[in-house]
């Protein structure tokens, strides 16, 4: 197992593009870590400067306590599976895998024992012989796994892997791979922009935007409690409201909405009255109550401007008074509301979030 640690890694391309900025991360050993942003959030760019593909121009790369900055990718102890997979089309299954230990010298029995030991691994004992362009989408995504850790790396990286194949198989081989990395308890860092990917998979998720760090946390700390706006929208979907501190009660914030409804918060947080902030509220945190005459606690009206189904789900967009579109989620089952029903938007106190106002 690996251990891996960035020091205020930075690095910038041509013209002045920076791509990771000041980054600071540790990987424990046998950790599933997922650098997760949108394209151009620099997770690709910290993934190469790990493996040793570029180098930055400020930071530290420490690998097992060892400083890896200036060595070169073969010196590194990792193992990569490229978004292309890279496998050598002129290859059978066997050579494709044996390819690293070749470069290397090791004894031909050693290696083919390496090779039939990884084939069972990953589940394709017995395709030693076959070419690449007779293999599946997953088989191929096999043999570039096995490929990877065919010398025993105590890192394993991934960029964006699963991004050419189709929904099904995609799940398929996501729960494919974490099996493996359980089974072998390797230090893994995966970088991917689909959340759902990152949320299924992860021990760890480490939100990037701009070339920086948002928020490292478990998927389960992040989606509950996210750092920023930026982190509400990128992890699930969420609703986010502008409001302004009213006042402060012990363990509640209360709020005010542009429509002047009043929402409480049970939040801990050191804000003052005035400060302008934002709400941020989960759609299935949300409840929708046809009373409408009654003035409820944490509610405001609205109008279901749009419905739908999404599997077990109904999504209903719901307008507010003030103008703004509210997603509530529910599981089918309830009672149903049609477009163009007034309802009462209820909001549960221990799911209302606050987030700076300023943040993108």
């Amino acid at each position: 197992m690996g251990r891996v640690e960035l020091r205020k890694v930075s690095k910038t391309f041509p013209p002045s593009i920076r791509a990771v900025d000041d980054v600071d991360l540790v990987i424990e050993e046998g950790e599933f870590v997922t650098l997760l942003g949108p394209s151009g959030c620099g997770k690709t760019t910290t993934l190469r400067i790990i493996a040793g593909f570029d180098e930055p121009e400020k930071g530290l790369i420490l690998i097992n306590d060892q400083d890896v900055t200036t060595l070169p990718p073969y010196h590194r102890d990792c193992g990569m599976v490229f978004q292309s997979l890279a496998l050598f089309p002129h290859m059978n299954v066997f050579g494709n895998i044996a390819y690293s230990m070749r470069i290397r010298k090791l004894p031909k029995t050693e290696m083919q024992d390496k090779v039939i030991e990884l084939l069972q691994l990953v589940k394709l004992s017995g395709m030693e012989k076959r070419r690449i362009e007779q293999l599946s989408g997953g088989q191929r995504q096999r043999v570039a796994f096995a490929r990877a850790l065919a010398m025993n790396p105590s890192v394993f990286l991934l960029d964006e892997p699963f991004a050419a194949l189709d929904k099904n198989l995609r799940e398929e081989m996501q729960i494919e791979l974490r099996r493996l990395q359980k089974r072998i308890q390797i230090t893994t860092v995966f970088v991917t922009h689909d959340q759902r990917e990152a949320m299924s998979m992860s021990d760890r998720i480490v939100v990037m935007n701009q070339g920086r760090i948002e928020q490292v946390g478990s998927p389960r700390a992040i989606y509950l409690n996210p750092a920023s706006a930026f982190v509400a929208n990128f992890i699930g979907t969420t609703n986010l409201i502008s409001a302004t501190v009213k006042a402060v009660d012990h363990k509640t914030i209360h709020l005010m909405t542009p429509d002047g409804s009043i929402l409480a918060a049970n939040e801990e947080l050191d804000v003052t009255e005035g400060k302008e902030c934002l709400i941020s509220l989960r759609p299935e945190s949300i409840r929708l109550s046809a009373e409408i005459d009654k003035n409820l606690e944490n509610s405001f009206l609205g109008e279901v401007g749009f419905k739908r189904h999404v599997g077990e789900l109904i999504e209903y967009y719901v307008n507010t008074q003030s103008g703004q579109e509210i997603i509530a989620s529910y599981q089918t089952g309830r009672p149903e509301f049609s477009e163009g029903d007034t309802v009462r938007v209820l909001v549960d106190p221990k799911a209302c979030k606050i987030l700076e106002s300023d943040h993108p």
